[in-house]
């Protein structure tokens, strides 16, 4: 089915955006709608620099920023090349490893072509985005200055009262550190900063930076008798409800070298029916409308998640890495196995697909419950006697069944399957 996948202008971007589930907190509404709706403004959002690649979790502030440069504003896009020297305590149980100034401006570099893929930073307009790091304005700041200029405007009393520092002040293991109790500090005086010498009124974050962003704008007002504005999207979750983030285990990274199209692709078909629906409509340009209808007439697993996994693969890795994804997603999941390439199966493995080494002569009961298709010989019998196991793809009724020498792929792999869903993939010890 064929969607209307295109915005040509917004006219109202906050309820747009609030449409389409992708604002979680807003100061004053009211007065920032009637501001852009008078006059375009420019807005920033903040990533700091800790690995060398954007995850998926950076993907629904950077989307926001396109959509509000589709709605004729400016985005700036602030690159922590000092705040990632510091480290964000933002619900994180444990202080940071701190990286050395020349690993963050390599990744920095890294990061600005990724966001490059998503923000228009070429085109030679009023609302043609601009990258800025921090580290250009706080590496000339001496310490009296900043003691002085900045700190004096905040209470202790109210930062030892976020949540995110009383949760640490309460671990006696690892409590926070005086470096990034300052955190809050550096990225209020981002905002005050960027208010003073871009014009930018508006900044959007995670909702995890809410209360950052709020020290921000109270900092503005203290310092300048401004006004300026925030905008919280929702933090994007996992299976088990934890935030998306480089600290966590199967992070998906937009880099094609840490995370392949394939495995990019897999991810999306694989969430639950509820999040894909969710997701459609804070990640692609699919009319609201249009998801909606989809969803009260098809009740069939995963159209939605095809439908996402393929608008997202393509939004990220492009049209080749989109065909890629599911020229192996095909072949591997259907009955042509045999035209996956030698590179495809090393991919596979690099992946992380279930996988097993095997010595060969190995019985086909025994493949099954060392690769924990099943618990136990017996339920290997019951399988294989059920018609179902495919090995390659093709059925394997024989219960004392040998594999192969014609069973190896390349004379190294072997695909067995049971029933559609479950898989494993044995390597060869040859």
């Amino acid at each position: 089915m064929k969607y209307n996948n295109s915005i040509h202008m917004i006219d109202n971007i906050i309820d747009y955006l609030y449409e389409r589930g992708s604002i979680a907190q807003i100061t004053d509404r009211k007065k920032l709608n009637a501001v852009l709706n008078s006059q375009p403004i420019t807005l920033y959002c903040g990533f700091d620099p800790t690995a060398d690649s954007l995850h998926i979790g950076h993907l629904a502030p950077l989307l926001c920023l396109k959509r509000f440069q589709k709605a004729g504003h400016r985005p700036l896009i602030l690159l922590g090349g000092a705040t990632g020297l510091i480290g964000d305590p933002s619900f994180k149980d444990s202080e940071r490893k701190l990286q050395s100034f020349n690993t963050t401006q390599k990744w920095i570099k890294k990061i600005k072509l990724q966001i490059a893929l998503f923000i228009d930073c070429n085109s030679n307009n009023a609302s043609q985005a601009h990258i800025i790091d921090n580290y250009s304005w706080f590496s000339s700041m001496n310490i009296l200055t900043f003691l002085r200029d900045i700190g004096k405007f905040f209470s202790i009393n109210k930062m030892i009262n976020k949540d995110i520092i009383k949760k640490r002040l309460k671990n006696d293991n690892y409590g926070i550190s005086y470096t990034e109790f300052s955190y809050n500090l550096m990225q209020s005086y981002d905002f005050a900063h960027i208010y003073k010498h871009y014009d930018a009124i508006l900044q959007i974050g995670g909702s995890d930076q809410w209360g950052n962003i709020i020290s921000g704008i109270d900092l503005i007002k203290r310092m300048y008798k401004k006004n300026a504005y925030g905008l919280t999207v929702p933090l994007l979750t996992n299976f088990n409800n934890i935030k998306f983030g480089k600290t966590e285990k199967n992070t998906i990274w937009l880099d094609p070298e840490k995370t392949s199209p394939y495995q990019f692709y897999q991810y999306w078909i694989n969430i639950d029916d509820k999040s894909a629906y969710h997701f459609l409509k804070i990640f692609t340009d699919i009319s609201v409308q249009d998801i909606n209808s989809f969803k009260n007439r098809d009740h069939s697993y995963s159209q939605a998640q095809y439908i996402l996994a393929e608008n997202m693969t393509q939004l990220v890795h492009g049209k080749r890495g989109l065909n890629i994804a599911q020229r192996i997603s095909q072949n591997l999941f259907s009955y042509n196995i045999l035209k996956l390439t030698l590179n495809d199966f090393h991919q596979l493995i690099q992946d992380g697909i279930p996988n097993i080494i095997l010595e060969t002569n190995t019985s086909l009961q025994e493949a099954l419950t060392k690769s924990k298709l099943a618990t136990s010989r017996s339920q290997a019998r019951y399988f294989i006697k059920s018609n179902a196991i495919t090995i390659n793809a093709h059925k394997q009724s024989k219960i004392e069944y040998i594999f192969q020498d014609s069973d190896r792929i390349y004379n190294l792999y072997t695909l067995l399957k049971r029933g559609k869903k479950n898989y494993c993939l044995i390597q060869w010890n040859i």
